[in-house]
Formats: C-alpha cells, structure tokens, sequence
C-alpha cells in the first residue's frame, strides 16, 4: 500500500491576523486582541496575536487578565469578516487541489489529502507546504502554519507540537519519527483529542507519556476507557486509519439540533423565562427550517455565580406524544418544565435548549388522535415567517416578547455564533493570476 501524504494548514491568531491585515498592520508584530468591549473587562479574548502569545499573553484569556503595563489594540468581532477571509483561504486551496481531497476541520483548519498531487506537481509534501503557505501569505497577507504527517493525526500532532518551534512553521512526522521525537513528549494534553480529565486519568494509572500508553496493557486501558481505549492505543504509536474520504461519507445514526446562549448579565427567574421562549421558538423555526422534526427537547438552566455560591444547574428532557416541530407545543412543553425544576431565587446566566433525536418530517406517523388540522396552520405559518425573514432580514417579523426590555433576539439576530457580525467584507480580491505550484 502506497504511503499517504496529508497537510493541515492552521491560520495564526486567525481572527486577530485579520483584523491587523484589515488595519494595514503586520499580522506577525502587532499588539491586538479581539474581544467585545461592551462586554466589560471580564470578557474573552477570541484571539490574541502571535507577539502579545510571545509576551506571555494566554489565548482565549479574559481582558482583564492581560497586564496593563501592555498597551494594544482592543478590535471588535467581526464575524463575517472572518468567514469571508476563510472562504478566500478555501478558494486559494480549490486553485490546486480538488475538494474531495480538502476537508475544512474548522474556521482556520483545512486538512488536505496531498497524495496524489506528489506526482501531478512532481513536489515532496513539505514543498506543497510551504507553497502553500506563501500563497496564502501573498494573497491575503495572512500568516499560516502547517503540519504533515503519513495520516491525519500525526499531520494534526505536527501541526500542534512540531510547527510552532520550526523556523519555516512547518511541522513533519511519520510513525518512525513520532516514536523517536514524541513518545516522551509531556503534557499529555498537547497531543490531539487529549483533554485534562484524559490526562488526569493516565495520570492516576501512573502514564505521563505516549510511551507508557504504548506500554500499558491494552485490557487495562480498555477497562479505564472503553472503546476510547482504542483510539488512546493507535494514536499512541501515531496510528490513524481514518481518512478524508471516510470522514466525509460518515452519516450519524442520530442527530440533534441546538442552541445556547450566555447573558451578558444576571437575569431573574422571570426575565429567563422570556429567553427560554424565544429561544424555543427559534428552535422550532431552525427545526422547520431543516425539514425534520423531534422527539424530545432538553433543556439546561445555568445560575450566576456572583454570589459566591455554586448552584447545580437546573434542566431536564421533555418528551412529546409524536415527534414535532411546533413552536406552541415546544414552548408549552419547556415552560412547564421550567416552572418545576428551576429557582425562583437564584440570578440565572445560561441557558440551552436542544433537540434530540431529529429526524425528516417525510418520515412523520400521522396519528388518529393528533390535530392534523392545526399542526398544518401552525406549520405554513412556521414556513411563512422563516420566507418573510429570507427575503427581508432576520429582525423583518418579529413579536411582542422580542420587544421586551430582556429580550436577546433581536441582538442575537445581528450577530454569527454569538459575536457580531458586523457586515460583509468587501477587501478581498479574486487573485486574477495563479502561479503554478
């Protein structure tokens, strides 16, 4: 069997590097984090540039948390700026590869399946690399690291270990070179699909490296892990057998539809209780949106934690006669729900609803006690609405209880994954001249 050759092409500080390109500033030097300012001091940072992360300044930190003897620049989130660029980055990779062999792992991620351009460009896979990093560069003014590897973990390993410390920010690893370079390699959360209760766990079992899950009985791992244990012993010898064209013609068994959010301030029970209904109308929106109903609705509760005191969040799962998209049966459903598992004394700041089991409204069983008649009104109505909002904008129909003080749909309906969007982006050129890899 022919090795294979894959790349996985990271953005640095994507949204940051963005932001600096969009100033005029160079990505790699500038001072710059994005966060909200109106959000206060205690907000995330969704980015921290290159030269502020060199300075000691943690990704993903809280404003208030970066030194104030540091002076930089505070940039807003631009949402739509950032997938416009994306989209530009995804263009630059369609120039020379085809979009089977690409698969987008995130935002700023892309794996692409180089094997069978080694031979059509007659370039090794470090030269694609590093082609393609200057392309990007060249175009866009953005800065980019890359890892490669004979499968898509040790590609993602060599991304995340190896490339930051290399000049050229390209990162290189087979099985051979994994074992030699990475077995002791410590922390263990370094290394891809690790997180900290992982670490802990091996810690307790007396692992700190790759090479003592490499060397630990497989039935003893199992026993701690489960299946998982699997993947933890494949991965320790830099095995992945999984490709781009598996990954893409996966098809879960179930699925669920989601949304959260966490308010920008401390709300009673019954300012919640007003979120909680738009948000499950908007479920039921998104749900008619999709073509597919659902079986159950869960939905979890999160107290402020200004007080001092820990509260457990509140929440539980309500199941409907037949599966459903209907905002009122929703709704009713998840009120009641509320009033009996929630507290009335204690400031509530998340909350979360999802749809679970979700499945085509083609395969919905008509029941004889059902009323058919107002399901399919309130269904055209759903439809209607979600017509209006396509042609006229998100915030084009609205009701009363958006119009509520607390109210969050409104805003919600101007932002992209919680952040502002802030329009479309109209600096990117279409590259007119592309130069042979």
């Amino acid at each position: 069997m022919t090795d294979k050759s894959y790349i996985i092409i990271d953005m640095k500080s994507f949204y940051a590097s963005c932001e600096c390109v969009a100033r005029g500033l160079p990505a790699m030097t500038t001072d710059l984090v994005v966060a909200d300012p109106e959000r206060g001091k205690g907000t995330i940072c969704l980015a921290v540039s290159p030269s502020l992360k060199a300075k000691g300044v943690r990704n993903r930190c809280r404003v208030h948390e970066i030194p104030a003897c540091f002076k930089y620049i505070v940039a807003p989130p631009r949402m739509q700026m950032y997938i416009d660029y994306a989209a530009a980055i995804y263009g630059i990779f369609l120039d020379y590869f085809c979009r089977d062999d690409i698969f987008v792992y995130s935002i700023d991620e892309s794996f692409i399946d180089v094997t069978p351009y080694l031979r059509l460009y007659k370039k090794k896979p470090r030269d694609i690399a590093s082609f393609m990093l200057k392309e990007i560069d060249k175009r866009l003014g953005l800065p980019a690291t890359c890892g490669i590897g004979t499968n898509l973990y040790l590609a993602k390993i060599a991304l995340d270990i190896t490339a930051k410390h290399a000049p050229d920010r390209i990162g290189d690893l087979n099985e051979e070179t994994f074992k030699k370079t990475l077995w002791h390699h410590r922390p263990l959360t370094d290394f891809w699909r690790i997180g900290p209760g992982t670490q802990r766990t091996l810690h307790n079992m007396g692992i700190f490296d790759m090479a003592g899950i490499a060397a630990c009985p497989f039935p003893r791992l199992r026993k701690k892990f489960g299946i998982d244990a699997c993947i933890l012993y494949d991965h320790a010898y830099g095995r992945e057998p999984t490709t781009i064209a598996e990954i893409k013609a996966y098809r879960p068994k179930t699925k669920s539809v989601s949304n959260g959010q966490v308010l920008l301030r401390d709300y009673s029970y019954t300012e919640a209780l007003t979120i909680l209904k738009e948000m499950a109308d908007q479920l039921a929106l998104e749900l008619v949106e999709r073509e597919v109903i659902t079986e159950s609705v869960t939905m979890y509760i999160g107290y402020s934690m200004r007080s001092g005191i820990v509260i457990p969040a509140s929440g539980g799962t309500v199941r409907f006669p037949e599966p459903t998209s209907s905002s009122m049966a929703i709704t009713k459903a998840l009120v009641t729900l509320y009033h009996e598992v929630v507290y009335h004394d204690f400031a509530i700041r998340r909350v979360m609803l999802s749809a679970n089991h979700v499945l085509p409204s083609a395969q919905r069983q008509l029941s004889l006690f059902a009323p058919i008649i107002d399901d399919e009104r309130e269904h055209l109505r759903q439809e209607t609405i979600l017509k209006i909002k396509k042609r006229f904008g998100k915030n084009s129909i609205l009701k009363g209880m958006n119009l509520l003080a607390e109210g969050t749909t409104i805003q919600r309906n101007q932002q992209i994954g919680g952040h502002k969007s802030n329009g479309s982006y109209n600096y990117i050129q279409p590259s007119k001249d592309i130069p042979a890899l």
